[in-house]
Formats: structure tokens, C-alpha cells, sequence
């Protein structure tokens, strides 16, 4: 979403009503933000533009951001070639709306990475604002159960947030703000789904990689063990779910130069293996930086690789920057098509609050949820849809009234039995009547198992919010498969029905190891 502009000097009136409407537009397409290039024509030839005529550029720019209600942030200028004796630069410049009525732009962000890589001290850090003191004091407030403070090691998926202003400065925790402050303040809003590493947990990171949708994936890897334990099955992971993913190689303070150099070759090595054919792009300096954000958005293949340390803050920024700068990968054109469909929100988390009674928790994939709005929950084991009402709708800790398509949020269901209730279900508009199914078909790849995947074989299936228990109950054209082959297959779940859609992509795991990505046909019912 960027906007060349020659020169912006002593507009018209008329001229410059018209460039705040272009602006306006630009921020809608772009869901809150744009990015203006000074002292470029619009066929992209790099002109520049004398110290003078930049600064009454960059004057009328702020202007225009003042008068559609945004702020303005120079994030690189550079010198240009040109004939005349004077200097030439050009400017690139973020352009973000001030925050109204918690309209923030909210990126999801899974984070991955073997145990002990250092995923949750990094996430520590960004969020609190302090540097870790090396034995893990930062990660203390991510965790959510007694064993895993004792053991350092997550073993559930929990949630934290990163926040940028109007003029890309960092909003998080520091300063004693609370999470409602952070949410009133923020323009630009990164929401880390924190993932196990441990492999016993496997079965918990795919279901928060296929849950909660994230938008990109952030794979830790620690400088001082390289590439090991589950690091390569994430990364697997991440691929065959097609979230782009960039790197980060943490605990650089405890390593020579030499040997973090060796683990960013071992990274490079397989990202550009033909599994992969990744474009790896080392991140050094803020321009790095700022150049990383925009191509990563545009090209899947590109993988960002930063180094940093959670305890002596080394690059940190740069990561910051990278954050503050990353685009959507959605546009607003794509956001309204979503709203305009029916409700469809489906249940990640159950929780029973005191005074306030169920509560749930997820993601909604389509259409727009108000409070006191009436909808359906199902299927329940006998495959029916329970009406219940929204009482109300909390966003990162703060209430909300409307939630749109693409929002995650915890929604209040008053006195709605929770025994009733399980993960994986769906509250759903009663005007989509809505359809369940014991079997499905899917197109699978088996990525890897040991023996052979033959009918009557049980496995764990992931789609999106589902995780159940099916049997293979057929191979079309095949007895068996073995790693690397693929077939069609049809699965039925053996405990209840489910709420599925055509199409939707799926993780199937045996109780050994992940095995394959597919897309589902329409169910049979």
C-alpha cells in the first residue's frame, strides 16, 4: 500500500483537498496505515528532491495526515544521483490513523521454536519492557500454571500483546500501563500466541497454529544449539499451513561471533532447500529492517533472519521496527467481503468467571457479532445447535461492542450451561443453518510416518478449531501410503459430529508424529 509522490510543495487549495482524499483512501485500503515515497515520480523513477522542497513536502504531508486524523513517521531518507551540484534525497514515510473506538489493526503473530530456544523470555521482554536477567525472570509473567514456572517450559498456549502508536512508538506494559491503557493508546496492535515447545507437546502448537489463525509465524531458534529438537517439525509445520514465517536466532550474548554465524548458514542452508525455497534476507540495520517488513508482506518466499539477545538487548529495536512497519496481509476490500457474510465465531477457550457466568473464547471468522445478538452453538454429540445470547464482548481485556470479522475476543454467555459447550464448536447466525458431518474426504500428503497409513488407522484431526479422534475408512486407488505419497482419503470422527467447511485446510497426526496437510471436499454425510 504505497503512494509515490514527486513533490508535495504549496498545494492549492483544491489540490490539497484532493490529496487529503487520496490520503483517506490510501488509509482505508490499507486497514489504518500507508506508506508515501517523496521525490518519486509514480512510474517509480527515483528523482529526489532539494533539502528545501523536502522539507515543505514532508510539511505538507503532515497536514494532510492532520486533517483525516493520522500521524506521520519518516522511516528512512536516502541521497539520489543527480546532475545538480545540490543534494538530491528521497523519503519514505508510515502514515497511520489515530486509533478511534478501539479500531486498531491486530496482527497475530504464532510464535515457534524448540524448548529452552528462548521464545517466552523474548516475548517477556517485548511485551514488559525489560531485559531479561539471563536466568529468565522476564518470561515469569507469560506463564499460566505452577508447573511451568517451575520448569521454565510452556506447556499451554497463552496470549500477549505488543502495542505501537500513531507515530510508531512502542506501547506495552512498561510505565505500569494495564492491557485496557495499551488497547486505548495503540494504532497498531501485535498479538503473540505464545506455543509449547517441547515435542510431548506437539498436539497443543498445531492446535494453536490451526486455532487461532495467525497471521505470520516467528520461528525462535537459540544461537548456541543451532537447528534441533522440534525446530525443523515447526518450521514443517508453519510451511504446509502456508503461514509466512521469519526467524529470530536469540541468545547471541552467550556465543562468538563465529558460532552465530554458523547457525544463520545452517538456517540459510535449509531455507533454500528445494522443500523450502526460501529467500533468506539477513536483518543488520534499521534500513534491513524497514525493507524486510515491506518485501516479507509482498513475497511468501522471502524469510527475514534477525539476531538478538533477550539480556543485553542487541538488535532488539531492529525487531521492533520490523513489527511497527509490517503490513496486513489481508486488505480492507477483503475485511468488508468477510463482515458482510453471517456470523460465524468459532470456541477456542471455555472459562466460568464469577458474577459474569460462561465465557468463551476464540476467533471470528465471518461477519460482525454486537452485544445482546442472538445465535446458535453447536454441534453437540447428538448433532443439534442450542440457541444462546451475547451478553457482552471483551478485546485484550477491554469491553467492546462490535466485533468484526477477523477480531479474536471472549464473549459473555450469562448463565448458558458450560457442560454443554466443548472446543471446537461454532456459534453461528440461526439464518445459516448450519450443517454437521461424521465423515469427510480430504487430499492428504503423508509428510512422514515410520510404518505404512493403511485403513483402520486412528489418528488425531486438526481443522481449524477441531481436534478429535478419526478412523481411516477408505484410500481411493490405494491399500496403503507410505512418506511422501499422496491419495484421497475418507475419515470418520468416532466420538461426535462436527461443524466443517469445504476446503478448509487440515493437520492429521498419529500419535507418533505430525503426518499430513490436506484440503477437505464436501463432507458425506
Amino acid at each position: 500500500n504505497i503512494e509515490y509522490k514527486l513533490k508535495l510543495v504549496n498545494p492549492t487549495q483544491y489540490r490539497f483537498e484532493h490529496l487529503a482524499t487520496q490520503m483517506k483512501w490510501r488509509l482505508q485500503e490499507g486497514r489504518g496505515e500507508a506508506v508515501y515515497q517523496i521525490g518519486v515520480e509514480d512510474n517509480g523513477l527515483l528523482v529526489g528532491l532539494t533539502e528545501e522542497d523536502m522539507k515543505a513536502s514532508l510539511k505538507t504531508l503532515r497536514r494532510m495526515a492532520e486533517k483525516v486524523g493520522a500521524d506521520i513517521t519518516v522511516l528512512r531518507e536516502r541521497e539520489v544521483d543527480h546532475d545538480s551540484d545540490e543534494p538530491h534525497r528521497i523519503a519514505e514515510v508510515l502514515v497511520r490513523k489515530v486509533p478511534d473506538d478501539q479500531q486498531f489493526l491486530d496482527l497475530r503473530v504464532a510464535v515457534l521454536g524448540n524448548v529452552d530456544s528462548g521464545k517466552s523470555t523474548l516475548l517477556g521482554v517485548l511485551t514488559q519492557g525489560e531485559l531479561d536477567n539471563g536466568r529468565g525472570r522476564a518470561r515469569l509473567n507469560l506463564f499460566r500454571h505452577l508447573h511451568e514456572i517451575q520448569t521454565g517450559r510452556t506447556s499451554s498456549i497463552s496470549i500477549e500483546i505488543l502495542g505501537f502508536d500513531s507515530r510508531g512508538e512502542v506501547v506495552n506494559y512498561s510505565e505500569s500501563r494495564t492491557a485496557e491503557e495499551i488497547c486505548e493508546i495503540a494504532s497498531k496492535m501485535i498479538t503473540f500466541i505464545d506455543l509449547a515447545g517441547h515435542h510431548k507437546y506437539l498436539k497443543t502448537t498445531i492446535f494453536g497454529l490451526t486455532s487461532y489463525c495467525p497471521d505470520f509465524a516467528m520461528l525462535v531458534v537459540s544461537a548456541n544449539t543451532g537447528i534441533a529438537g522440534t525446530t525443523r517439525e515447526h518450521l514443517g509445520l508453519a510451511m504446509a499451513l502456508k503461514v509466512p514465517i521469519f526467524i529470530v536466532v536469540s541468545k547471541v550474548d552467550l556465543c562468538t561471533k563465529g558460532t552465530v554465524e554458523r547457525t544463520v548458514r545452517q538456517l540459510e542452508r535449509i531455507l533454500k532447500q528445494p522443500g523450502c525455497n526460501k529467500v533468506p534476507m539477513l536483518v543488520s540495520s534499521t534500513d534491513d529492517a524497514v525493507t524486510a517488513a515491506q518485501k516479507f508482506a509482498q513475497s511468501p518466499s522471502i524469510t527475514p533472519i534477525f539476531t538478538l539477545s533477550s539480556v543485553s538487548g542487541e538488535s532488539l529495536d531492529l525487531l521492533k521496527v520490523f513489527f511497527n512497519i509490517l503490513p496486513p496481509l489481508s486488505n480492507s476490500k477483503e475485511q468488508e467481503e468477510l463482515m458482510q457474510q453471517l456470523t460465524e465465531f468459532q470456541i477456542d477457550e471455555i472459562y466460568t468467571v464469577p458474577d459474569v457466568g460462561t465465557v468463551v473464547g476464540g476467533t471470528l471468522y465471518s461477519g460482525i457479532c454486537r452485544e445482546g445478538e442472538q445465535l446458535v452453538v453447536g454441534p453437540t454429540d447428538a448433532g443439534q445447535f442450542r440457541e444462546l445470547a451475547v451478553c457482552s464482548i471483551q478485546r485484550n481485556r477491554s469491553g467492546c461492542r462490535v466485533l468484526r470479522a477477523g477480531q479474536a475476543a471472549t464473549l459473555a454467555l450469562g448463565d448458558f450451561d458450560r457442560s454443554l459447550l466443548r472446543k471446537g464448536m461454532v456459534m453461528v447466525s440461526p439464518e445459516m443453518n448450519p450443517t454437521i458431518c461424521w465423515r469427510f474426504e480430504a487430499e492428504i500428503v503423508l509428510l512422514f510416518h515410520a510404518k505404512t497409513f493403511h485403513k483402520g488407522f486412528q489418528v488425531t484431526v486438526h481443522v481449524g478449531n477441531v481436534r478429535q479422534t478419526a478412523t481411516v475408512e477408505a484410500l481411493q486407488g490405494k491399500d496403503e501410503l507410505r512418506t511422501g505419497e499422496k491419495a484421497g482419503v475418507r475419515f470418520k470422527f468416532i466420538k461426535h459430529p462436527e461443524y466443517l467447511k469445504v476446503a478448509t485446510v487440515v493437520r492429521v497426526c498419529s500419535h507418533r508424529s505430525a503426518v499430513p496437510n490436506a484440503r477437505t471436499r464436501p463432507p458425506r454425510l
